[in-house]
This record gives structure tokens, C-alpha cells and sequence, in this order.
């Protein structure tokens, strides 16, 4: 478990330093600083802070799931058996690649999944014979996404 230092208040500077990495997490140290009039060692010195405090978590590589054929996106509640299945269930659906986001909820679902096939046939496939089949899994409710009008992240 990482050592997060506590309490960390962001200022101006490193609200502009996370906007900068959240629009291009390759931007060079340099051009923040220009863009900042500080030094390069300034936003290092930051950005190592965020990351000590787990302000930032990691950085990442956005794909375009539709350029590589995943052009079926759907959500899917998922009501258990019993509330002690939730984390075998949780191990199996890990298991699935085309389960792309998994959350715990309350409400009417146990789990909500995000899952990402090439077709209607796939999810279809994926649906019955991968999911509906862990036999901790009592029901399911699959809702298909028609496009993703709004994307982003958090704001510092």
C-alpha cells in the first residue's frame, strides 16, 4: 500500500498542472512551466507531491475502442443470489475481458458492469454463455449505449 501524504490542499499552480496533464499527459515539465512562468523543477517538484498525496493516480493511454471494432458498448445491472456472491462474482467477471468497468452499487443492482464487444452477436454470446452463466449471478438488465455524448475527467 502505497504511503499517500495526508491532507495535501492543492493551490492555483497545481490545479493548472493537472489541467495541463489531464488534456496531454506527454506535455513536457518545460512548456507547463512556460505556460506557468515557473521552473521546470517547480512542476516536477508538484507533480511528485501529487503523486505522494494519490492525487494522481497514474497516467494512462486512451484508445479508441470503435477504430479497433468494439462498436457495441452496453451497461448491464447485475442482481446477485445473495450478497455474499459479490466478490466470487467480482473474481469471475474480472475474468471476462470484455468487462471493461465493474462498480458495487446501491439500488436495484448488486454490480453494474461496462462491457465492450465487436457486435450484437458478441454481446449476445458474451451475455448467455459467459455472464448469465456464473451461477452467483441471479439476473441480469443489459442497457446498449447509442454513443457517449459527454467523456472527461474529474476537474482539479
Amino acid at each position: 500500500m502505497a504511503n499517500f501524504i495526508k491532507n495535501y490542499q492543492i493551490d492555483n499552480l497545481d490545479q493548472a498542472i493537472l489541467t495541463e496533464l489531464i488534456n496531454d499527459a506527454r506535455i513536457p515539465y518545460s512548456e507547463i512551466a512556460k505556460r506557468n512562468r515557473v521552473s521546470p523543477a517547480t512542476i516536477h517538484v508538484r507533480v511528485e507531491k501529487m503523486r505522494s498525496a494519490g492525487i494522481i493516480a497514474g497516467t494512462r493511454l486512451q484508445i479508441n475502442a470503435k477504430q479497433l471494432g468494439y462498436d457495441v458498448c452496453c451497461f448491464i445491472g447485475i442482481t446477485l443470489r445473495h450478497a455474499g456472491d459479490y466478490p466470487t462474482a467480482i473474481e469471475k467477471l474480472e475474468k471476462l475481458e470484455e468487462v471493461i468497468e465493474a462498480y458495487y452499487t446501491t439500488g436495484q443492482y448488486n454490480v453494474f458492469i461496462k462491457i465492450m464487444t465487436p457486435s450484437i452477436n458478441d454481446l449476445q454470446h458474451v451475455l448467455i454463455n459467459r455472464i448469465q452463466s456464473i451461477e452467483e449471478i441471479q439476473s441480469t438488465e443489459t442497457l446498449i449505449s447509442l454513443q457517449q455524448p459527454i467523456n472527461r475527467d474529474i476537474q482539479p
